[in-house]
């Protein structure tokens, strides 16, 4: 992918110097969604931060003036426009808006760039600061998935159903409410 600069930000490929930042938040997931993708050790992240540099799938969110990885933003797309997006931060970089401002310069490549129609988000009920991201980021709720998916189990072994909604925007209404904002 072609690198998207922000005010503060820098939206790249990783790169091998991602593996400390990576496994810093991939260790420790702190959102059920993503223990599965949880990393053990430094060489787990040196190869999964090995394989996002050939995609660009996965996208490091970095601070512009250090280059330092903060986060990550992520889509999938779904033929023939309709893209599902999520994102990742780690812990000690959040509540100064980094995520809104990263995942803003996201959905304008998308939507822009791209030719996104539609993008979506899943959100768990219990995943606050991702639902007021999708919220800021002009996302409405469509829907709850009652006990939809489980990432996490009982401590008798049994999975733990997790209730989540799901965000959408679509193209034109990403469009008309930047439009509002210029005026």
């Amino acid at each position: 992918m072609q690198p998207i600069e922000t005010n503060r930000l820098r939206l790249r490929n990783f790169a091998p110097a991602d593996v400390p930042g990576y496994w810093e938040y991939a260790a420790h997931p702190r959102v059920n969604c993503f223990r599965k993708d949880s990393i053990a050790t430094m060489e787990e992240a040196a190869a999964e931060v090995q394989k996002r540099s050939r995609e660009d799938d996965h996208i490091a969110v970095c601070l512009k003036e250090s280059d330092q990885i903060i986060g990550e933003l992520f889509y999938m797309k779904e033929e023939p426009d309709t893209y599902s997006v999520g994102w990742n931060f780690n812990a000690k970089y959040e509540g100064v808006g980094y995520a809104s401002e990263s995942a803003q310069a996201l959905f304008n490549d998308l939507f822009v760039h791209q030719d996104a129609r539609r993008l979506y988000a899943y959100v768990e009920d219990d995943n606050l600061r991702s639902q007021k991201l999708c919220e800021k980021l002009g996302m409405r709720r469509e829907g709850c998935f009652v006990e939809f998916i489980s990432f996490v189990q009982y401590e008798d072994g049994t999975p733990k159903y997790e209730d989540t909604y799901l965000y959408a925007l679509l193209k034109k209404e990403w469009l008309q409410q930047h439009a509002a904002g210029e005026q």
